[in-house]
């Protein structure tokens, strides 16, 4: 195993950490307001959909760079 492939695997790892995080929090911040506000989950789950895709993005970032690490 040559060190870009530790590279790779440290960068996608620590990568996916906070859109982990992120995600993790967003879910449950969405889930307690439909609770309190079932009437509004609509309105809700589009704007979650929405931000869990931009924070997923990070995430896509750091697949790219741990690519780019490996094979360049």
């Amino acid at each position: 195993m040559d060190i870009s492939s530790l590279a790779a695997a440290i960068a996608i790892g620590v990568g996916a950490i906070g859109p982990g995080i992120g995600i993790g929090i967003l879910a449950g911040k969405a889930m307690e307001a439909i609770g309190r506000n079932p009437e509004a989950a609509p309105k809700i789950q589009t704007a979650m959909i929405l931000a869990i895709a931009f924070a997923e993005a990070i995430a896509i970032y750091a697949l790219v760079v741990a690519l780019i690490i490996k094979f360049v």
